[in-house]
């Protein structure tokens, strides 16, 4: 969602050309740049003028190393500034308190606050091992309670049953009483959302806010809003005692202006984001990581992370014994590694974590995340045998498979023309040729031209 202001900020960081120092003068068609560049994001005017007149009082005087061309100090001062517009340091969610911890969830209708629930309920079982109740108080959108259920039921967190005619106060009292009862470590309460906001809104949830004492009140603000989410946060900023904020929809297209100005306008910390539409998309939001990735350098640690949280290290290493004893790599293999790439979120996911030289080469290959489904559609149309053995592919077997998966011939021979390179890539491997190997990677990946 950054490319853009990527590809800005790593042309203006081009253009300061070799003094020792970073003066008024030198920086001034830089900064310039980089305030066009954060309005075309969308972020919000007084954020880009805050931003703009620190980077400048940090900038001016500073020493240029030797090793550094001016260029690279500025950027140096950038990441800093990026870094603290967007909350500094990583926020961690606070459950600190006499159980259930209440988590308040607030936001505009079709922010993704019921969503984020769900997937927050996900998190917090899986990486704190809590005991989770979700709660709907949303009595006014179509289907919101039964939304919330299904997410429960999706994710094993448990739901708490509303009866026609409650009123949001009265569900909150009567789920926190329950959630006390039945020992629940962490209530998550979704509310009502608006088309836009209104004081019977803004009434209704700081009453829910006094009645739960939640340890955390969310804002759960859609990245896409751009400007919008600005003036939706201010007022829910001053209704509302917020703890933090969850960014939902950052893997869209949006410009990312809000992920620069929600936490300058509101004072909370970005705790979450929303990356992916998944159960399992949402992240602890790292500002030096984001900062890092809006300046070109990738997420490398988040995708390292992603590879450890979501690879199967169980198949990696039957694969890696079985290359050791000399037994060739097949297709059930091959198919193996496309799961794997999916389980990570698809090519894309991993594109975007990529520093950025990485993932512009990355944008003229083309990959498209449904030919992981095309291609294990492909190889599930084959026998063992074949699968064991491809060399006995012949026209008759390809024209059967090709009807099986429901595609081309053509896309069965491009297939296992692919399957070729990953074999000759994994026979340079197991030779201990990487530098071979990684030449060979481009022919791997489907549809790389």
């Amino acid at each position: 969602m950054f490319d853009n202001l990527t590809s800005r900020l790593s042309g203006v960081i081009k253009t300061i050309r070799g003094e020792a120092r970073l003066t008024e003068s030198n920086i001034q068609d830089a900064l310039r740049e980089i305030r066009l560049a954060l309005l075309e994001a969308d972020v919000a005017l007084p954020v880009v003028k805050d931003f703009i007149a620190r980077v400048k009082e940090k900038a001016v005087g500073q020493e240029v190393l030797n090793s550094l061309t001016p260029g690279q100090a500025l950027v140096g001062v950038v990441y800093q500034e990026l870094m603290a517009i967007m909350g500094g340091d990583k926020a961690e969610i606070n459950l600190s308190t006499v159980p259930p911890a209440v988590i308040l969830m607030a936001g505009l209708q079709g922010a993704g606050k019921t969503t984020s629930s769900g997937k927050l309920a996900k998190w917090l079982m899986e990486h704190k091992k809590k005991k989770v109740l979700l709660v709907s108080c949303d009595i006014y959108r179509p289907a919101a309670i039964h939304q919330l259920e299904l997410l429960a039921q999706q994710t094993g967190a448990d739901f708490f049953p509303v009866k026609d005619g409650q009123k949001p106060g009265e569900i909150g009292a009567a789920a926190l009483d329950f959630a006390r009862r039945h020992h629940y470590e962490v209530m998550i309460v979704d509310t009502a959302g608006r088309l836009g906001i209104d004081e019977a809104m803004m009434q209704e949830i700081s009453e829910l806010e006094v009645l739960l004492k939640p340890i955390e009140t969310l804002f759960v603000v859609d990245a896409m809003q751009g400007q919008d989410a600005v003036n939706t946060a201010k007022a829910f900023s001053d209704a509302l005692p917020l703890t933090g904020v969850i960014l939902t929809k950052l893997d869209g297209d949006a410009r990312g202006g809000a992920a620069l100005s929600v936490k300058h306008i509101t004072g909370k910390p970005i705790k979450f984001a929303g990356v992916a539409e998944k159960l399992t998309g949402l992240e602890i939001f790292h500002p030096d990581r984001m900062a890092s990735r809006i300046l070109g350098m990738g997420d490398v640690l988040g995708l390292i992370e992603e590879a450890q949280r979501n690879a199967d290290q169980e198949e990696a290493e039957k694969l890696m014994k079985k290359m050791k004893s000399g037994k060739s790599f097949d297709l059930n293999d091959f198919k193996a590694q496309f799961q794997q790439m999916h389980k990570m979120g698809g090519m894309s996911a991993l594109m975007d974590k990529l520093p950025a030289q990485f993932s512009q080469a990355a944008q003229n290959v083309k990959v498209d995340d449904k030919i992981i489904h095309r291609t294990v559609g492909i190889i599930n149309s084959m026998t063992q045998q074949e699968r064991k053995k491809p060399e006995i592919l012949k026209a008759s077997r390809k024209r059967r498979i090709a009807a099986g998966a429901g595609v081309t011939v053509q896309e069965v021979n491009r297939l296992l023309a692919q399957f070729e390179q990953a074999q000759k890539m994994m026979k340079m491997m197991n030779k201990g040729g990487i530098s071979k190997m990684m030449r060979g990677l481009k022919g791997m990946m489907p549809r790389m031209h």
